[in-house]
């Protein structure tokens, strides 16, 4: 796992050095900050891990663990992470054609008093939503969404599934009821791709979108081959699944930024997880930044 992580940190390029300090290296400080994530321990016991990658030669220098908080807390660190996490799931692109997407909450370590709103929830930890596109052949994340629990799941699919198309052949896409929109079917369908998502008992067939017409008639005269189709989502709660028994289904963070970026590292590391065993299952040799 380590050396995969070293190849793709090795795309990651230095900004320029201004006045001041001198920065450690970006690549060894994300790659310091994803093996601490993949531990699942705290920032000072990971360090001892780090600097055995050190040693083995996979990075020039080992970050203290509070310089690694420090770059969490970064939002220019958040794009490289994203762009890390769309360029894991690269090697498999030749394997997976159908996605799934649904979203998950991450408890934090904040507690939320229930006088902190007048009308709002009693006490309790606050989360934040992931939103996420994985294949459904190998549970590979291809694009991630983070936001605050309020937000919808409807609304994010057009962007994930936009991110997943630039790198992957997208032949089908499957969803739960929260994202049945005429808006989200013809995304899909503007891509070449087939929207199998479930529709909710008070749907009917005319409200003007024709990719909504057929895929009613197919799910009310062909249900069965329809959800053969639809249940591939499952996939995508194994995902989830994955994910939290391995890394943890909470986050160490206490500002909203490292939050998101500390997930991000989540989703890294069970990208880097799913191309491990795909060496041995599938026979691939992963190769990243090859664009």
């Amino acid at each position: 796992m380590a050396s995969l992580l070293r190849g793709l940190c090795g795309g990651i390029q230095q900004p320029p050095q201004g006045r001041g300090r001198p920065r450690l290296p970006l690549c060894d400080v994300t790659f310091a900050a994803v093996m601490k994530v993949f531990t699942t321990v705290s920032g000072r016991r990971a360090t001892s891990d780090i600097r055995d990658c050190q040693e083995k030669g996979q990075i020039a220098t080992t970050p203290h663990y509070n310089s690694i908080f420090n770059y969490l807390e970064n939002p220019s660190l958040t794009p490289i992470l994203k762009a890390l996490v769309e360029e894991t799931s690269a090697p498999l692109k030749a394997i997976e054609t159908s996605f799934a997407v649904d979203s998950s909450g991450f408890s934090t370590c904040v507690f939320q008093r229930w006088f902190d709103e007048k009308y709002g929830r009693k006490g309790g930890r606050q989360w934040v939503k992931v939103h996420l596109m994985t294949g459904v052949q190998t549970n590979v994340v291809t694009s991630v969404e983070i936001t605050g629990p309020e937000v919808g799941d409807s609304g994010q699919l057009p962007g994930l599934l936009a991110k997943t198309a630039e790198r992957f052949e997208i032949s089908e896409v499957s969803a739960d009821k929260g994202y049945l929109s005429k808006k989200n079917m013809e995304a899909v369908e503007a891509i070449g791709a087939v929207p199998y998502i479930s529709f909710k008992a008070g749907s009917v067939a005319d409200n003007g979108c024709e990719i909504w017409r057929k895929m009613f008639h197919f799910y009310q005269f062909k249900r069965t081959e329809f959800l053969a189709h639809y249940h591939k989502r499952s996939n995508v709660e194994t995902t989830f699944s994955m994910m939290k028994r391995k890394f943890g289904a909470s986050i160490r963070s206490k500002t909203p930024v490292a939050q998101v970026n500390e997930i991000l590292c989540k989703v890294i590391c069970h990208n880097l997880s799913v191309l491990v065993h795909s060496i041995y299952e599938l026979g691939i040799q992963p190769t990243f930044w090859q664009d």
